[in-house]
């Protein structure tokens, strides 16, 4: 009897989705603004893509998605009444004609995403028992205690596994016993770098999770995940994001540029 080889595992498609919405508080039609030249969903439509061979932007407004396919851009429209781009993204994903194994939520207001970025968030589904994966950045004392303490900055502890733990935009772990100056140079802190990669059968059950009492304090989605027993592992990236949330954040953005 001839010997049966072993099967090859096929490798994994993966397809990038972008939600944007027009209707942002603090700073409506952010993703039509120009950066140089160019929209800003543009810049991260195009970041995406230098990785991902299939990428969609999931939208809930006409002018973004006309926007999109001006430039020659692939996007889907979505519902208005969604919470979250975690949902935006799935309600994008079930409209494909096509099957991916997982699906990369990238936010569309860091238009300075790396590349590098994204093959670090693949590399963390070479194990086969990874659900979900975002990226952690390593605090360094140049980044100094104010960038550690602010709550804009949501940091992560992760197990021995580079499993997620805890997310909080409180200092995770306390230092107990030395000045707070101090405690960059004491600890491996980590902040949260918010993208996201799930397993497309993953991603269809969080859409159908409640909200949870910690998501609620913190008001961090992947708490959700994280009480409802998910496993969420962590790749490590060296590259600073620069998230748009304000006018005043692009004006700064236009400097590097410069």
């Amino acid at each position: 009897m001839p010997k049966r080889l072993p099967k090859i595992p096929k490798p994994l498609r993966f397809v990038g989705i972008i939600p944007a919405r027009f209707a942002s508080t603090r700073f409506p039609g952010k993703p039509l603004v120009d950066i140089g030249g160019k929209i800003m969903i543009q810049r991260v439509y195009e970041q995406v893509s230098k990785v991902l061979d299939n990428v969609y932007v999931a939208t809930d407004d006409k002018r973004i998605y006309d926007a999109v396919l001006a430039f020659g851009g692939k996007a889907i429209m979505t519902s208005d009444q969604h919470k979250s781009g975690t949902d935006r993204c799935y309600e994008a994903f079930s409209k494909l004609e096509e099957w991916f194994d997982v699906v990369i939520n990238i936010q569309g207001d860091e238009p300075f995403i790396q590349p590098e970025q994204l093959v670090e968030l693949q590399k963390c589904f070479d194990e086969p028992e990874t659900q979900i994966a975002t990226l952690a950045k390593k605090v360094t004392e140049k980044d100094g205690f104010e960038f550690l303490n602010n709550p804009n900055n949501p940091k992560l502890v992760v197990n021995k596994q580079n499993e997620a733990m805890y997310f909080s935009r409180s200092i995770i772990p306390f230092r107990r016993g030395a000045e707070k100056e101090n405690w960059i140079s004491l600890h491996s802190y980590l902040k949260h770098v918010g993208i996201y990669a799930y397993r497309a059968d993953v991603l269809r059950e969080l859409t159908l999770t409640e909200q949870s009492a910690l998501e609620i304090a913190e008001s961090l989605e992947q708490l959700r995940w994280l009480e409802n027993g998910y496993r969420i592992k962590v790749g490590f990236t060296n590259v600073e994001t620069v998230g748009i949330d304000t006018p005043e954040d692009l004006e700064r953005v236009k400097g590097l540029l410069d």
